[in-house]
């Protein structure tokens, strides 16, 4: 996937909308701006175009990262790290922490985590070495000064060979290592899940887990998960018989690791992004495309080893969700739909389990002021207000018209 291909995919459901017809839309909806709220909008001057999750720290400030922006190095920038702090009232502050230069990686695709000691981890899809075009990408961590400055450290470049473009982000096992996938590269070209063992003088050993080679799956895209007896799941953007794949890595006692199919993509549903487990250990995941040719093929909610919960239509309820979802305490699933909805640019849903099926209530409707094009899973906070970022929108006179995307509240 390379950097243009990536606008057009989170980006090619997005209509221009005049703000004339917004502000008219916003005044006649008073019920819609009790539950969303707009935390800040990106300039393009500052940072643009969140492709990714947030995150929480103690305090109730949220991370992120932005794919453009910031370093003119890169063509429209080579990205950010970004806080958004809460103030008095509504306001909220937004902190650009890092501002990629290429030559540290480019293009964050992932958002970022933390390790037990607030220093911030995470990937960029290019920079680093130039053994691909525009870099292979790097695994990075930042961390916090006492005089507010953050310093970043680069702990893996990668080079094509141990993988090349990694758009997932990185996850945690219990002992410390980190654990991703690159897009690209490895031993068949189709991409790899790989660890990072880190050493007491502060270096890192890069360890490849598994190659792809099309049959199993290719070109792995959104962040690994683990369950409570350490395996790890996620999936490609394609390979095997149709459309992708979810998998799962079990780690073997000689050290190394299986990898075995849990779904082929199909017509029912292809594109399989990110994995999530309820509280009985089921695993849900979304689809980019596919469904039932009558629904129009449009994406699909899947629970795995029982099917398909909910079938987007395009009639109102948005296509093509490009994130995962994820639960409430009473067992509801949310998500973001990448396009469609009552103005085409995506939507906000909720998925409540009932008898012999599952109900779809459309809780926002983007409109292109308040964003457009979500591409990420949402997160909640303790009181179950849902946060999350799109793709563009907001401020329609920068980023080509298109917006440079926002970072929302939404109470359902």
């Amino acid at each position: 996937m390379k950097r243009n291909q990536v606008w057009v995919a989170v980006s090619k459901t997005l209509e221009t909308v005049t703000v004339t017809v917004i502000v008219t839309l916003m005044l006649a909806s008073g019920a819609w701006a009790a539950k969303y709220k707009v935390l800040h909008r990106f300039h393009g001057r500052d940072a643009a175009v969140p492709t990714a999750n947030l995150i929480f720290d103690a305090a109730g400030n949220l991370y992120g990262t932005t794919y453009y922006g910031g370093n003119q190095s890169c063509s429209d920038g080579c990205g950010t790290v970004f806080e958004l702090s809460p103030g008095t009232g509504a306001a909220w502050t937004v902190k650009v922490l890092h501002y990629f230069d290429g030559t540290n990686g480019a293009r964050p695709y992932a958002g970022v985590i933390f390790d037990a000691a607030g220093n911030l981890y995470g990937t960029t899809a290019y920079g680093g070495n130039q053994s691909c075009s525009g870099g292979c990408g790097t695994a990075f961590e930042l961390l916090p000064g006492a005089n507010g400055q953050w310093t970043a450290k680069v702990l893996q470049y990668f080079d094509g060979r141990h993988g090349a473009t990694p758009y997932a982000g990185l996850i945690f096992d219990v002992v410390g290592n980190l654990y991703g996938a690159a897009y690209r590269g490895g031993k068949n070209g189709y991409g790899n899940v790989f660890e990072l063992i880190p050493h007491a003088d502060g270096t890192w050993t890069e360890k490849g887990l598994h190659s792809f080679n099309h049959r199993n799956g290719a070109y792995p895209w959104r962040s690994l998960i683990f369950d409570a007896a350490g395996n790890l799941y996620g999936t490609t953007a394609s390979g095997c018989t149709y459309g992708g794949t979810v998998f799962k890595m079990s780690p073997n006692q000689d050290g190394g690791w299986t990898e075995n199919v849990l779904y082929n993509g199909s017509f029912l549903g292809a594109q399989p992004d990110g994995v999530t487990f309820d509280a009985s250990g089921n695993l849900y995941f979304t689809t980019l495309q596919g469904g039932p040719c009558c629904n129009g093929a449009y994406g699909v909610v899947f629970w795995l080893g029982h099917g398909e919960l909910y079938n987007f239509t395009a009639r109102g309820d948005g296509v093509r969700p490009l994130a995962g979802v994820i639960f409430d305490t009473a067992g509801n699933l949310y998500g973001t739909a990448s396009g469609g909805g009552t103005y085409g640019q995506g939507t906000i849903f909720k998925l409540a389990p009932r008898i012999g099926r599952w109900h779809e209530t459309t809780l926002h409707n983007f409109n292109g002021y308040d964003g457009a094009g979500p591409a990420a899973s949402l997160i909640s906070d303790s009181a179950g207000n849902l946060y999350g970022t799109t793709t563009a929108g907001g401020d329609l006179n920068n980023c080509s018209g298109k917006g440079c995307g926002v970072v929302f509240e939404i109470t359902p």
